[in-house]
């Protein structure tokens, strides 16, 4: 009998649509829009003067796998930490600017990778943009015109009575117009609102309207669950059309969750390899044994693992040894025990007190056979879990 192999493939699931064509720039190192992968990024929480905590949480970051990361420059003290933290954080830094003009100079000249700009804020915002175009042409240094529906433009306001998805757009364009007088197009752009349905419709509006690269966000997404589940709705919906060229999840939660939501997204699209993935059933009057344990403390055993591994944990003989055996590890238990399947063959059958110690020796045994460095990293996202 030819044996069938199973389990993950090996090549990345082929996305929904074709991307939008859009032109690409250069955040740091990270090349954002035209053919780059869809990046992720996120935001400090800290004071960006406290130079040690920024940094701190800037290398929780990049090890949770965030390749941009923004922090907030409201004040003097903060524009001044700006060269220190660019030069010794290892992601790219946006310096992301309000109200003052003279932030976006000094941040352009401390070496950061991008200056975010909210045109709404920004007092006489349209007659510096001619300077402010000048200085980062010279450095090398991309603007993003960052336009919100809480800080929109008066002017808009009056003009559409609320932030739409139009008033949203316009004024994103409006300020790209006038960064084209002077000849500067390293941009890009976000229009974000706290309604995913609004967000949605700007997005698609302002992806018909320009060749800009677009950084989806839902704006005040909330917090953990909530911002979630409105975070995948929105960037799901833009992103299996092909719309989007960096994300930015926004949470009422430690800037490493975003990442990790970030990171889930793109994954289950197809847009990012996978890395773990736990599959597991969501329980019924079938099951013998309590999945919910087994799949928390099974997650918990392999958090940080980086590697590409769908793990099942199902609970009972109807979808369990189908699903476990389709998987490259898996256990389909009843009775007090557990089969134990290794891509697709079953190894052995254990004890239910033994199947969670049984399934991380395995899994950290087929990560060594695939050339893996185990390093469980407790600020590393964790995997993927999947309820049937």
């Amino acid at each position: 009998m030819t044996s069938v192999a199973l389990g993950i493939p090996s090549v990345r699931t082929k996305p929904i649509a074709e991307r939008r064509r859009s032109r690409q720039i250069m955040v740091g190192s990270v090349p954002v829009g035209g053919d780059a992968p869809v990046s992720v990024q996120s935001m400090t929480t800290t004071v960006t003067a406290d130079i040690n905590a920024t940094l701190q949480q800037i290398a929780a970051l990049t090890a949770s796998g965030c390749q941009i990361v923004r922090v907030a420059v409201p004040s003097q003290d903060d524009a001044e930490a700006l060269p220190i933290i660019a030069k010794k954080s290892q992601i790219p830094v946006i310096a992301d600017i309000h109200f003052q003009p003279k932030y976006v100079f000094a941040a352009i000249e401390a070496g950061c990778a991008a200056v975010r700009v909210n045109p709404g804020n920004i007092k006489k915002f349209d007659d510096k943009v001619g300077e402010i175009a000048k200085a980062a042409a010279d450095h090398g240094v991309p603007i993003r015109i960052g336009v919100n529906a809480g800080s929109l433009d008066p002017r808009l306001l009056q003009k559409y009575g609320k932030a739409t998805p139009e008033a949203l757009v316009e004024s994103a364009l409006w300020e790209c117009s006038l960064f084209e007088e002077h000849g500067f197009r390293d941009i890009k752009i976000s229009v974000k609102h706290n309604d995913p349905v609004v967000m949605i419709q700007a997005y698609r509006l302002l992806a018909q309207k320009c060749d800009y690269p677009l950084h989806l966000g839902v704006t005040e997404a909330g917090p953990a669950f909530q911002g979630t589940i409105k975070s995948a709705v929105a960037f799901g919906a833009l992103l299996a059309e092909g719309i989007g060229d960096t994300i930015r999840v926004s949470l009422s939660a430690p800037p490493v969750e975003e990442i990790k939501v970030g990171i889930g997204i793109l994954e289950s699209l197809g847009l990012r390899e996978r890395g773990l993935e736990i599959v597991s059933c969501p329980s019924c009057g079938r099951a013998q044994v309590d999945v919910y344990t087994l799949a928390e403390q099974v997650q918990a055993g392999l958090e940080g693992l980086k590697v590409p591994l769908r793990v099942a944990v199902m609970g009972c003989v109807v979808n369990g040894p189908g699903e476990a055996r389709e998987a490259d590890l898996g256990v389909a238990s009843g009775n007090g025990k557990g089969q134990i399947f290794v891509k697709g063959e079953v190894i052995k059958t254990v004890p239910e007190s033994q199947i969670v110690e049984t399934l991380i020796e395995e899994a950290m045994r087929l990560a060594e056979e695939m050339g893996v460095e185990i390093d469980l990293d407790d600020d590393a996202p964790g995997p993927e879990v999947v309820v049937g």
